[in-house]
């Protein structure tokens, strides 16, 4: 018998306890071992859709900001296409060009570079970090919220997918553009490789809703 019925999204509720707990805090918990993917890549997860493993791959290379719409080029997950997904200005309110800026400056050549792989996937580690393991919590477990509700339905870090799809799916219906949506979410349902209007996918972004303004890399770099 199976323990969960299927993922679903976070509610608003638990999106703010998640952007408001210890890691986008000022205080570090006992025995902490920070990295800076703890802080980006629940971020970037809400904010493009991304799976963990397109997440841990991208390359700074794939992180076009000197461009009229900025934008993140996801193209390494096998079962969804390819797509170019614009950067919600709210990631630039945390610090995304003050991170780009210290990737540099230490020669790092990938977004997430502390972000280990195991068996060439960056999703295992993730996964362990954010849902726990046996006796082991995991974020959820820290921030009080459980991996399994009492309909049977499960959160985790791909729930974040989630949440961007029921945001843009929004957003998308009002500025009409069901295309839009569907190269978003790399979708087979839109037939093509390319989507050249940048301008109305940024529009579509912009409809994921913000949780936590307060919080910023640099704010996470300097808790004690």
């Amino acid at each position: 018998m199976k323990t969960h019925l299927g993922r679903r999204p976070f509610s608003s509720m638990e999106l703010h306890t998640l952007f408001s707990g210890y890691v986008f805090g000022d205080e570090k918990t006992p025995r902490e071992q920070p990295k800076h993917w703890h802080f980006w890549l629940p971020l970037l997860a809400y904010h493009t859709g991304g799976f963990s493993d397109e997440l841990g791959c991208l390359e700074l290379s794939d992180v076009n900001v000197n461009t009229s719409v900025p934008y993140f080029h996801l193209y390494t997950h096998g079962k969804i296409k390819p797509r170019k997904i614009p950067i919600h200005p709210q990631l630039f309110n945390m610090g995304l060009t003050d991170y780009l800026a210290f990737l540099e400056q230490h020669s790092h050549t990938r977004l997430l570079f502390d972000l280990p792989s195991k068996s060439g996937r960056y999703s295992e580690k993730a996964r362990i970090w954010f849902s726990g393991e046996g006796d082991r919590a995991g974020y959820m477990q820290k921030c009080q919220l459980p991996t399994v509700d009492q309909y049977g339905h499960k959160t985790a870090l791909s729930s974040l997918r989630l949440n961007f799809e029921q945001f843009t799916r929004i957003s998308a219906m009002q500025l009409n553009s069901k295309d839009g949506f569907h190269y978003l979410m790399g979708l087979k349902d839109y037939p093509h490789d390319t989507f050249e209007d940048l301008r109305l996918l940024q529009k579509i972004v912009k409809g994921v809703r913000v949780i936590n303004p307060q919080c910023h890399w640099q704010r996470f770099v300097e808790r004690h």
